[in-house]
């Protein structure tokens, strides 16, 4: 192959053209936002002009905007920053509420906060999400009660791409007095999302999903949300977090978030391609299926299960053939587990081993496409051939240990 070719745009996005063209530029403003001197106007300028960019872009006002140093902070923040405040009121004799909720897939961040949580006496529960990705509303309402102090359930899972009912989950937590927070670091750029309409008092967005620079991310908070900060520090960010702020990251998501408009079309052209490339995989390699193929899912993203083969060297010789595809979610992979996210969903340790995502983004050509589909084709039957999977059954023999 001339070139390779990147298909794993839910683990991270190529730095669009726009943002390249722009980087020398911004570069010039090198002061400290924080500064009253003329060396901190241009940056500060920046930080401003992008703060309103982004806040348009998820219907937010600019000052509910706290920018991070990505995703993972921003979930941190909206996480541990409700509990500390429980904690705070709970320490000056307020009845505190002492529960929170989250779904079975969230993304690790969320995980391993709730089990911070948990760790310091927080009651945790988990709402089930079935094999068809679907949340299970009804054992949600009856986990809800008064003493839920937060609710957090992503918009889009980052591996399966399905999306949640978060507008009426939101609305039930809220029936009881609790807060609700979405991770909407996958949904960025491949779906519109609107705060307001989505109803919730929190979200967090990383820029490194939307064509940007790694290194940044913000967390919306709803006017009248009570944060304790987990960063202390100057008073940035509304005392709200500490440190100064990564103005060249920031100004390339506010650049994109100036693309708005385009997302929707390009939301479109992303699920005529991935249509086209599941029915022509579904059809071309025996006994391979779409997880939560018939769920709501964002436009882009695949997850294929391929019994047969193992997900890690189907992704390494897809590798060596000039493909950058993945097994799940980026931040886990090396580990010698299955997807914690596909076996919560109810698939069989040997499936979610013989995993594989596809995260198509807006450069993504039907040509590279097709290009990746006979290369998987190729390398599947090469690999169930070593394996001695027999295509009359569909029965694996020694694929997994």
């Amino acid at each position: 192959m001339s070139a390779r070719i990147y298909l794993d745009h839910n683990a991270t996005t190529p730095i669009s053209d726009d943002v390249r063209t722009h980087l020398l530029e911004w570069v010039q403003h090198w002061g400290n936002p924080s500064s009253i001197h003329d060396a901190g106007r241009g940056p500060k300028a920046l930080l401003r002009e992008s703060r309103d960019r982004i806040a348009k872009l998820v219907g937010a006002s600019a000052l509910e905007l706290i920018f991070t140093a990505g995703g993972s902070e921003a979930n941190n923040l909206a996480i541990k920053g409700v509990f500390e405040t429980q904690e705070k009121l709970g320490r000056r004799g307020v009845a505190i509420r002492t529960r929170y909720i989250f779904s079975e897939v969230e993304h690790p961040s969320i995980l391993r906060t709730a089990e911070y949580l948990r760790e310091r006496g927080a009651k945790v529960d988990f709402v089930r999400v079935s094999l068809e990705g679907r949340i299970d509303l009804d054992q949600y309402a009856k986990l809800l009660g008064p003493d839920v102090a937060l609710v957090s359930v992503m918009i889009a899972n980052n591996e399966t791409g399905t999306l949640f009912p978060i507008r009426e989950m939101a609305e039930m937590a809220h029936a009881h007095g609790a807060l609700f927070h979405t991770d909407g670091v996958q949904a960025l750029g491949k779906i519109p999302v609107d705060v307001r309409e989505l109803g919730v008092d929190l979200a967090s967005f990383a820029g490194h999903k939307f064509y940007s620079l790694k290194g940044a991310g913000f967390l919306y908070s709803r006017r009248g949300v009570t944060l304790e900060s987990l960063i202390h520090g100057g008073g940035q960010e509304r005392h709200r977090r500490g440190g100064t702020e990564n103005a060249l990251a920031i100004a390339a998501l506010g650049l994109m978030a100036s693309q708005k408009d385009l997302i929707a079309v390009k939301a479109e052209d992303m699920r005529t391609l991935r249509d086209h490339f599941e029915t022509r995989v579904l059809a071309e390699i025996p006994f391979s299926r779409v997880t939560a193929g018939d769920s709501p899912r964002l436009p882009n993203t695949s997850s294929l299960v391929i019994p047969g083969v193992d997900g890690e060297i189907l992704l390494m010789n897809l590798d060596i053939k000039g493909f950058a595809v993945s097994t799940g979610a980026a931040c886990s992979s090396g580990s010698p587990e299955p997807s914690p996210t596909l076996l919560a969903m109810g698939l069989t340790r040997s499936e979610a081993q013989s995993s594989l995502r596809v995260g198509l983004g807006w450069s993504t050509t039907r040509e590279q496409v097709d290009q990746f589909i006979e290369a998987l084709i190729e390398v599947v039957a090469h690999l169930r051939t070593l394996g001695g999977f027999d295509l009359s059954s569909g029965k694996e023999s020694h694929v997994h240990s």
